[in-house]
């Protein structure tokens, strides 16, 4: 499958360089949603860095298909959502959400990183 992605390449821009690889949903590369549900857990490798970005749609059947999703660098998830920025730095274990309505992300407490 090749994805379509909102950004062309000439679009990126280095607003967030050196933060590694992370995964994201083709809900927001693709279709150009907000992130509105991320993440960090122990990375997989060594590039990366443990983000994973939602838009908060994604259903269990859409979670349950791993070709909706790809390994990104981060930077380039910031660019299609720069309000992650300031939570780049944020250790493994970090979970945030972004109500409805609202342009700045939550810590998400309660949340428990999935079991690797």
């Amino acid at each position: 499958m090749t994805r379509q992605f909102k950004l062309r390449p000439e679009q990126i821009e280095p607003l967030a360089p050196g933060h590694g690889a992370c995964i994201a949903s083709d809900r927001i590369t693709v279709e150009g949603q907000a992130i509105r549900w991320m993440y960090r857990e122990a990375p997989d490798e060594p590039q990366d860095s443990g983000w994973r970005f939602f838009s908060g749609t994604e259903d269990d059947a859409y979670l349950a298909d791993a070709s909706r999703f790809a390994m990104y660098d981060v930077n380039t998830i910031a660019n299609y959502d720069r309000s992650i920025i300031p939570w780049l730095g944020s250790p493994v274990g970090s979970a945030f959400e972004r109500p409805d309505g609202q342009a700045t992300f939550e810590a998400a407490p309660d949340w428990t990183a999935p079991e690797g």
